[in-house]
Order: structure tokens, then C-alpha cells, then sequence
């Protein structure tokens, strides 16, 4: 998700700055007045925390860093305790490994939840990280009261994706072959992170019947993400809201910041009952 995703990471940046200067230049991601490293699974996972009440998990897209939720933040940690992370091998939690996949990572944050002496959590995921939140809803369901995945697939290929990103990775991954052998540890971790969206995740729709926690499916009716695949989500998850963002690309997040924290936080906030949201 190389080429697209780094476009859209510069538009989130653009968007986290404006963010910045109306909350005091809070440098989420670097903010060494509240960060702390927790040792988890062998790596030292950084974490930011904001704001007191029940506690939030935030988990960021392929690539990024707990940055890319500049826009979120600040309102979230107004009612929740927010926790902020850096995912396995991205933003300031390294990991030196050859391999990286979504259920190590959704251990990764059960293990931290554990480390923080927190039972359960809200659970807020965008892409990469959406697909964490359902995983973690899968493999430790005792630790999401409710979450909200916005912008998530279930396969890596034209069905999970958009044909034309789908033929991009392909071209990525063609130009990665020719770079072999890879030397610097930079690089590598660079391309392990690339291969986790080449290869992953295969999660099948029976599969989501397993979640209990009350979800919110969000997707853009322009995302990277084709519609139809965050319906079938959203079909398959028990207790679960379908959003379709209208006139919205990947980072819902971003582009539609005040009604996105709105919509998540009633979610959070009010009581499960089955009906259209």
C-alpha cells in the first residue's frame, strides 16, 4: 500500500498540523512529557496517554504512527483515557524480526492492556488498525467493550481492495523484488511492513461471527476499500453499525474529523440497540 497509502499519510499530515496549532502543538507521537515504553512480547511498545475515564485504544494504518490520529485525540481525551500506540516495527516501537502479522499484532496489544493493568478497552482502528480491532475482538474478546474499524479488508487482493490499488501493490511488490537481497535494517523493516498488506490478512466472513463486542463498520463511499466489502463486514459481525461515509476517501478520520469523533463517541457512549445508524 506503498504508493497511495504514503499520499495519504501527507494529506493526514496537512490536516494533523492545523490540528496541532489549535491544541497547543501537542506532538502526538513524539511527546516525551507522556510517553512510555512498555516491554511487551519482546519488543518496547511506545505509548502516549491522554485524558482520564473509561479507557481507549487507538491503533493506527500500515506504516504510520499513533500521529495519524492528530484529529481525534483531543476530543476523545475530553471523556476516555486515550492510549495511543505505536503498532509492532512502526512510529517508535522497533522490532528487529523478519516477519510481522495481524494476530502478533493484536497479541501485542492484549499483552499491553495486561502491562497497563486495564481489563477492556474501547478500541478505535483505522485500516491496518481497523483490521487489528477486529482481530483483537477475535483473539481476546474480553478486552473490547465496543470498537469502530474504519477503512479495514479482510484479504489482500481486487475484492478486499480497489482494483487499481490492487495493481499498485503489484507494481510495489515487482519493484521490491528487484532490490534483492535488501542490506540495511531500515529497509527491511520498511518492506516487512509492506509485505504484511501483500500477503495479509485472511480473515474469512465466518470468522466475525466470533466478535461479541458491539462494532462500528466504517468505511468511505469512495475508500480504498470497495463498499460492498465493509458490508459483508458488517453483514457478518452479530452486534454490529455500518457507516458509509458520504464523500470520503481512506482517511475518514481526517476528512470528516468533527462528525467521525461525533458518531464514534455516541457509539461508545450509548446503550447497543439494533437499528440503522
Amino acid at each position: 500500500m506503498k504508493n497511495f497509502f504514503t499520499a495519504i499519510l501527507a494529506f493526514g499530515l496537512l490536516l494533523q498540523t492545523a490540528a496541532f496549532a489549535q491544541n497547543k502543538q501537542i506532538p502526538y507521537g513524539h511527546n516525551d512529557s507522556v510517553g512510555k515504553f512498555y516491554n511487551v512480547r519482546g519488543i518496547r511498545m511506545y505509548t502516549e496517554v491522554y485524558g482520564n475515564g473509561r479507557p481507549l485504544l487507538m491503533i493506527h494504518g500500515n506504516g504510520g504512527s499513533m500521529q495519524a490520529f492528530g484529529n481525534n485525540i483531543p476530543y476523545f481525551a475530553q471523556k476516555y483515557k486515550v492510549i495511543a500506540v505505536d503498532s509492532r516495527a512502526q512510529g517508535r516501537t522497533k522490532d528487529n524480526r523478519d516477519s510481522l502479522s495481524f494476530e502478533m499484532m493484536a497479541d501485542d496489544f492484549d499483552a499491553l492492556l495486561n502491562a497497563m493493568h486495564i481489563d477492556s478497552a474501547y478500541v478505535l482502528g483505522w485500516s491496518d488498525g481497523g483490521i487489528n480491532a477486529l482481530v483483537l475482538a477475535m483473539r481476546h474478546p474480553d478486552k473490547v467493550i465496543k470498537l469502530a474499524a474504519t477503512g479495514a479488508n479482510l484479504w489482500p487482493d481486487s475484492t478486499g481492495l480497489m482494483p487499481s490499488y490492487w495493481k499498485a501493490e503489484q507494481r510495489d511488490y515487482a519493484n521490491w523484488q528487484k532490490r534483492m537481497p535488501l542490506k540495511d535494517a531500515a529497509t527491511k523493516n520498511t518492506y516487512k511492513i509492506f509485505m504484511l498488506d501483500w500477503l495479509q490478512p485472511n480473515i474469512p466472513l465466518l470468522a466475525l461471527r466470533t466478535i461479541k463486542a458491539p462494532s462500528l463498520i466504517i468505511g468511505g463511499d469512495h475508500d480504498l476499500i470497495p463498499v460492498h466489502h465493509t458490508v459483508d463486514i458488517y453483514r457478518n459481525i452479530p452486534n454490529a453499525f455500518l457507516w458509509i461515509v458520504p464523500n470520503s476517501g481512506h482517511p475518514t478520520l481526517m476528512e470528516h474529523r468533527d462528525e467521525f469523533n461525533r458518531i464514534v463517541d455516541d457509539f461508545f457512549t450509548q446503550p447497543f440497540k439494533r437499528h440503522g445508524y
